[in-house]
């Protein structure tokens, strides 16, 4: 009857122990799949820059998937589908174009448009000051 009493009062105990070993699994490696016109911007410096403040780094806990169209929108429905084969996680964008491209690809992965606020049409009309 002792051991059966000690047992119970001990398991706790030992789960206790066990907790910080499944907290500490290693986390899923995100994939990014990155649909734009250009290599290298200011946008693209600035989207790797957010991240990595955010705690992600490339290699490390993301993979980003760059995929470039440089201007030719007849590449964009393949480089869009081609994301979707790569199953990645999120669907980042940074034109209309793109994204047409990409909601036409998927209706599962989540995507995201990035904009430049100063050149777009909308802030030219919102009154400051």
């Amino acid at each position: 009857m002792r051991k059966t009493v000690i047992s119970f009062a001990l398991a706790p105990l030992f789960s206790a122990f066990c907790l910080p070993v499944w907290a500490q699994q290693p986390t899923k490696i995100r994939r990014i799949g990155y649909l734009g016109s250009t290599s290298v911007s200011a946008r693209t410096q600035a989207f790797r820059q957010g991240l990595r403040e955010l705690g992600y780094v490339e290699g490390k806990n993301i993979v980003i998937e760059w995929r470039r169209h440089e201007g030719k929108v007849d590449r964009l429905r393949a480089l869009a589908t081609e994301l979707v084969r790569l199953k990645v996680d999120v669907i980042v964008v940074t034109g209309v174009g793109d994204l047409r491209s990409a909601k036409e690809a998927t209706a599962t992965i989540p995507i995201v448009m990035v904009v430049e606020v100063v050149s777009s049409p909308v802030w030219r009309k919102t009154p400051r000051g």
